[in-house]
């Protein structure tokens, strides 16, 4: 988790030398967090259902897999367009590992006292992240290049997924069953993908009342109630209903 919310901070404090470099805009410079957040947030509900399908520790190791990839692939970036893609692997990775680790926790301490002590290990790493972030950002950008905030990543999850390979317990999942909702599993990373793309867009270019935000936002709340409806009349929904009653 160090990794996830380090990355963000870091990123932050090495914006000016990268626009230097790439020849960013200032409104296009934004999307090099934008791209990551808009996969972060999108995907995060979907990569912790798959992790209760698949298996937690395997949706976790993809998701470091990629995350490691993405991380090499922006730290050798050498044009805006494959910064941005990759920082939206990055994402992705990033929302894979996230979605699943409470889960691990919870599995891996099963007793209440532990388990509060984990949860207040991982709360304090999480936190600690954003200050070391902006510190490491500030020293790699300043010392060698902005590229160094990227695969300083690199190091890091690697000896994160080896821990992981050999600590982790494997579980196995409850299964695809009848098969998967494939429709709303469409439906709700749509709608959430859209509307942080909805709430990131409008700061960074068009403004909150403009016409394209308003209608983006319609349009994800429109998609969020056909997955609503969808998982109420499927028999096999990706996210049952009834655990928020």
């Amino acid at each position: 988790m160090l990794m996830i919310v380090l990355d963000v901070t870091v990123v932050n404090v090495a914006l000016p030398s990268i626009q230097e470099d790439l020849g960013f805009s200032q409104s296009s410079l934004a999307w090099v967090v934008n791209a990551y957040l808009i996969a972060f947030g999108g995907l995060l509900l979907l990569s912790g259902r798959f992790g209760d399908i698949l298996g937690r520790k395997s949706v976790f190791m993809a998701g470091l897999g990629v995350f490691i990839f993405a991380s090499l692939l922006c730290g050798l970036a050498q044009t805006q367009e494959l910064l941005v893609a990759a920082r939206f692997i990055q994402g992705v990775g990033g929302a894979m590992t996230s979605a699943v680790i409470l889960g691990m926790i919870v599995t891996m301490f099963p007793e209440p006292r532990d388990q509060a002590k984990a949860i207040g290990v991982y709360a304090f790493v999480a936190s600690a992240g954003g200050s070391i972030g902006l510190l490491a950002g500030g020293v790699l950008t300043q010392t060698i290049n902005w590229h160094w905030i990227f695969f300083v990543n690199i190091p890091i999850g690697i000896a994160t997924a080896v821990l992981a390979w050999r600590l982790l317990e494997r579980d196995e999942g409850i299964g695809f069953g009848d098969g998967t909702d494939v429709p709303g599993a469409v439906l709700i990373t749509s709608s959430l993908m859209l509307l942080v793309y909805t709430i990131v867009k409008p700061a960074a270019e068009d403004g909150w009342g403009s016409i394209s935000a308003l209608g983006l936002g319609v349009l994800s709340i429109a998609l969020l109630a056909a997955f609503v409806l969808r998982e109420a009349r499927t028999h096999n929904p990706l996210i049952p209903l009834r655990i928020f009653r």
